[in-house]
């Protein structure tokens, strides 16, 4: 069967199933699991074929009317890594920069202050998690950094700095997954372009592909929009947005939210990409973003011709799967970030891939 037969052929069985069956299998999920909203979607290339959003802003509300809407916006967590990757994919598309070019010969300056382990990593190293950078995906990391201060630009400039005088860990053969990474990767591509990494955000995702998001959680940017939950004392609460919690550092790798609608269409723009058509970037290089290293691209990981991604910051949680033979991607959303509600998740995931 070709491409085209079986995509046709998903698309009438996406058509005809009752979409009150995907809300009966939310709903257990979400009270199983104490999720107080998800939102979820079934994209082709072509169309959204399923999207609900279901449940309430906050846990508190659970037994009063729903408050979810399809504007409410998700904290999408390191799945922000795939966009910072598809701005790289166009600097190199329209030749700013290279995959292959090297940190230090962007930044010779740097060189001499900087652990000898990094000499010659380059964008891709970077990208794809092989340039042996410190982790930086706990809290305890970034408690122990010493005071930046300046814009979020200067502070990452600095930050990339420091990390780069510490020793390498792990392997180039095998990726060692840092947060850290995808923020010196942002100084070379500030720098090739002249602009901030939030300014190369507004620009080509909200004004040339209207593709709306804001940085940070929702609620700490728009009126009614979900909590993030997390547990304490045992018990699942809404995170008060004014809550001292900043991942400025980090932003790159994993500081954006979109609501289904917007995240819906960046991930059809990679499911184009993938089915070799050119759309913002060509279409080799979308297949670069999903495929250049195995097990973990550039944004994205790369398992047996699925890219997925998960991402968190602990108080909401995203994961997205994009299946490259049927060219069909699976988002689900929660705005929580407890074990329970990831396992939620992805057993969301798998009804969508099966029912």
């Amino acid at each position: 069967m070709n491409r085209i037969s079986l995509i046709f052929i998903l698309l009438l069985v996406f058509s005809n199933i009752n979409a009150q069956d995907y809300e009966k299998i939310a709903e257990n999920i979400m009270l199983k699991d104490s999720i107080p909203e998800m939102t979820f979607a079934i994209v082709t290339k072509d169309n959204i074929a399923l999207k609900k959003v279901l449940g309430h802003h906050k846990i508190s509300e659970v037994n009063e009317k729903l408050t979810a809407n399809s504007t409410d916006y998700f904290h999408l967590g390191s799945n922000t890594k795939a966009i910072t990757g598809f701005i790289a994919g166009y600097l190199v598309d329209n030749k700013k920069i290279q995959w292959d070019t090297k940190f230090f010969d962007i930044f010779p300056e740097l060189k001499r202050n900087s652990n000898k382990d990094y000499y010659n990593i380059t964008l891709a190293d970077l990208l794809t998690h092989r340039a042996k950078i410190q982790p930086y995906t706990s809290g305890a990391e970034y408690e122990k950094l010493p005071n930046f201060k300046g814009s979020k630009q200067v502070k990452r400039a600095q930050f990339a700095r420091y990390v780069l005088t510490l020793s390498g860990v792990g392997s180039p053969d095998h990726y060692n997954y840092s947060n850290a990474g995808y923020s010196i990767a942002t100084t070379m591509l500030e720098k090739v372009s002249g602009k901030s990494w939030e300014n190369l955000c507004i620009d080509l995702l909200k004004t040339r592909l209207d593709i709306d998001f804001v940085f940070g959680w929702p609620n700490r940017n728009l009126k009614d929009q979900p909590y993030g939950h997390w547990v304490e004392n045992g018990k699942l609460v809404a995170v008060n947005p004014e809550v001292e919690y900043d991942l400025s550092l980090a932003e790159p790798a994993g500081d954006i939210s979109m609501n289904i609608d917007n995240y819906a269409k960046f991930i059809q723009l990679n499911i184009k990409g993938l089915c070799k058509e050119d759309n913002f970037l060509k279409f080799e290089t979308y297949s670069y973003l999903h495929t250049a290293k195995e097990e973990y691209a550039i944004g994205w990981g790369n398992y047996d011709q699925i890219s997925e991604h998960a991402g968190s910051d602990g108080t909401f949680f995203c994961y997205v799967q994009i299946d490259r033979e049927t060219s069909v991607g699976y988002i689900v959303m929660v705005n929580s970030g407890t074990e329970n509600a990831q396992n939620g998740v992805y057993e969301m995931i798998e009804a969508l891939k099966i029912k």
